[in-house]
């Protein structure tokens, strides 16, 4: 059995509603919605959030929201580990467990179930205990630099004068799901193991979005890779 679970509080700060806001004529939250259900991967498509408006669209597209988060879970310091460990206990409670989950986080426009369903692949094939989407930082962060009393230095000397394409390559985290094996997540409380592995995508196929700005660029990019297919 295979759930997917969309984390989806409703007290944004930076962008207000953001979970539900308007992306290119739906909600946001759709997009994650309908990828999962296209992917044909999961047994449940479901959304874990405190706030009906939140629940009643998310119903409207095709998930489930069997039961609430709570309030401790749907505050600022709760964790994506935390919500995903709710309601996994939540649904056991009901006599449901599943061996694989993935988390699909609902600002993530760029999700496809093509995506999901190689990450699905890769983790089973290779017996993983989770795996994720991840990009390669466009300037190497070894050859960074930071302010020390208003003035610049090298954060890192020793690799001042290494070539960039000398440095070993560094990726961060695209912000988009993450594939794991339930019981490896409840065992660890973290997605992140020494059996986790990566996805690489490109910069053009996720966007994080934390504020205004991030949102008009991420619907630039969107348009723009529609234009391209």
């Amino acid at each position: 059995m295979t759930i997917a679970i969309i984390p989806a509080r409703g007290g944004s700060k930076r962008i207000p509603r953001k979970n539900i806001k308007d992306f290119l004529g739906k909600p946001i939250i759709a997009y994650s919605i309908e990828a999962a259900i296209e992917s044909k991967l999961f047994d449940e498509v479901m959304v874990s959030t405190d706030d009906e408006e939140i629940a009643a669209i998310a119903r409207q597209c095709g998930a489930k929201v069997p039961f609430a988060r709570s309030s401790e879970n749907a505050n600022d310091y709760a964790t994506t580990v935390d919500v995903l460990v709710e309601v996994l206990e939540s649904y056991k409670a009901l006599n449901r467990t599943f061996e694989t989950g993935c988390c699909i986080y609902p600002t993530a426009p760029f999700v496809s179930a093509e995506i999901l369903q190689k990450s699905f692949q890769i983790l089973d094939n290779e017996k993983l205990d989770s795996i994720y989407p991840i990009q390669k930082f466009s300037f190497p962060p070894q050859r960074g630099v930071v302010f020390d009393a208003k003035k610049l230095r090298w954060q890192n000397p020793e690799n001042a004068q290494i070539r960039s394409q000398d440095l070993t390559p560094i990726y961060h985290d695209a912000g988009q799901f993450y594939f794991f094996k339930t019981e490896k997540l409840l065992k660890n409380r973290s997605i992140l193991t020494q059996n986790t592995s990566g996805i690489v995508i490109s910069e053009m196929d996720a966007h994080d979005i934390d504020n205004e700005e991030d949102w008009k660029i991420a619907e630039f990019k969107y348009r723009l890779r529609s234009m391209g297919q």
